[in-house]
């Protein structure tokens, strides 16, 4: 017995090799941007499509939370989720690989700020110049939300850090992402579309408090290539986090709505309203069909389709004469990815800012090529997109005054958001 004691490794129990104090990147590359993606997918993502009215609550959590009775519920996003994983993940790859693999470090730096735009969109005023500092810092200060988004004099703005992203992703690099680039496979030049992207995005956000840094910043990006070229230029481009079909590997949509929740959640009679009132052909991509319901809630060209009012404490129907989410968001069985930053959003985006800022780019043609990009990701045909349009020519046309264009652009934007709940909710708020 005495010889299997060590003398150098005494009582040295408490080092668990499950928790190592050092990961390799290709490592935490794939845990902070599938842990983006179920953030976006779970809960806050469910609740902003009830908050935004694409789907609805009819049983358990989604049921008071569609009445809007939400304190404490975030508590597990705003903890775990978003500062233990994806925001001190992205830092921990920032920190080890900064020196030597900039590729890796670019890359955290534009996820971080997503997870940091998001916080701070959902939350206000949170910590983040003082944040992610372990012991270092145990008590960061907030900042305030246009600190975040604007910087100050000692606080990095978040179009600072995609910024500092961006000029990481140029570097020569010693480690480069490969298989371990869960969305593009270690195609650096997507990435740099990516932090592009979240440009036009922050300065969206900002457009209305501050113009003239939008116009700015809408104006950098539209330097590097006419339209946003420069960004997310194609459906292909997106950034969509894929999932699997293994219990444990699906979407976080299907496996809250199909695995262990199918009674919670159904689709909106108020988005069902809309999509049935402008006939749109994704009706039956984003939802299910209730064919033998005899009452249905929705009777269209695309077939009949069941929907529970937002907030109702009526008895839902019975499971089969639910619509419920189809496969544009849930895949086959569980496969769809999340969408997090995608074309028709880049469309929408400087379609908004072309009417509200006087931007570059034909307002009307970035408002029709976002409808037909948000179709085109549904499996929508050309030949039926073209017919929609032939048939419906003042719902794809921007007429009227500036405010009625922006009502029309943001709508459709809604419409497309099926799936990001983050988003659609971001644009009304």
């Amino acid at each position: 017995a005495a010889a299997g004691c060590s003398p150098t490794n005494f009582l040295d129990v408490n080092n668990s090799p499950n928790n190592p104090t050092a990961v390799q990147p290709s490592v935490q590359l794939p845990t902070i941007t599938v842990g983006t993606a179920f953030v976006v997918g779970n809960t806050l993502g469910r609740d902003g499509d009830l908050f935004m009215q694409h789907y609805a609550g009819i049983a358990n959590q989604p049921f008071t939370e569609d009445k809007y009775a939400i304190s404490g519920n975030y508590d597990n996003e705003w903890r775990g989720d978003l500062y233990t994983n994806n925001l001190n993940g992205a830092q921990t790859l920032i920190a080890s690989t900064q020196a030597t693999s900039p590729a890796y470090s670019g890359i955290a730096k534009l996820i971080k700020a997503y997870n940091f735009a998001l916080t701070t969109d959902m939350w206000g005023d949170v910590p983040y110049s003082q944040a992610l500092q372990g012991l270092g810092n145990i008590h960061p200060a907030f900042d305030r939300q246009q600190d975040i988004y604007e910087g100050t004099a000692t606080i990095q703005s978040l179009f600072d850090l995609v910024r500092d992203g961006l000029a990481d992703l140029d570097k020569t690099s010693v480690l480069t992402p490969s298989t371990d680039d869960f969305v593009y496979k270690g195609n650096i030049a997507s990435w740099r579309k990516v932090g592009n992207m979240l440009l036009l995005k922050f300065a969206c956000t900002v457009s209305r408090k501050d113009p003239a840094l939008a116009t700015k910043v809408i104006n950098e990006v539209l330097a590097k290539g006419a339209g946003g070229s420069a960004a997310i230029f194609a459906n292909a481009d997106d950034f969509a986090v894929p999932f699997g079909t293994a219990v444990g590997n699906t979407n976080p949509f299907y496996a809250y709505n199909v695995t262990n929740r199918p009674n919670d959640q159904m689709a909106s009679t108020r988005f069902l309203d809309s999509l049935t009132a402008y006939n749109d052909p994704r009706l039956p991509k984003y939802f299910t069909t209730t064919p033998a319901n005899t009452a249905p809630t929705h009777t269209t060209t695309y077939g009949l389709f069941t929907g529970f009012e937002n907030g109702s404490n009526a008895t839902a129907p019975v499971r089969a004469n639910r619509s419920v989410y189809s496969t544009y968001v849930l895949g086959a069985v569980g496969e769809a990815p999340v969408r997090l930053l995608t074309n028709f959003q880049r469309c929408f985006i400087l379609a908004e800012m072309a009417v509200r800022l006087g931007t570059a780019g034909d307002a009307n043609d970035l408002y029709q090529q976002g409808i037909r990009r948000s179709m085109e990701l549904t499996g929508l045909s050309s030949t039926e997109i073209n017919a929609y349009f032939a048939a419906y020519p003042a719902i794809v046309t921007l007429r009227g005054s500036n405010d009625h264009k922006i009502n029309q652009i943001i709508r459709q934007k809604w419409m497309a958001w099926v799936g990001n709940g983050y988003e659609a909710w971001n644009d009304y708020r």
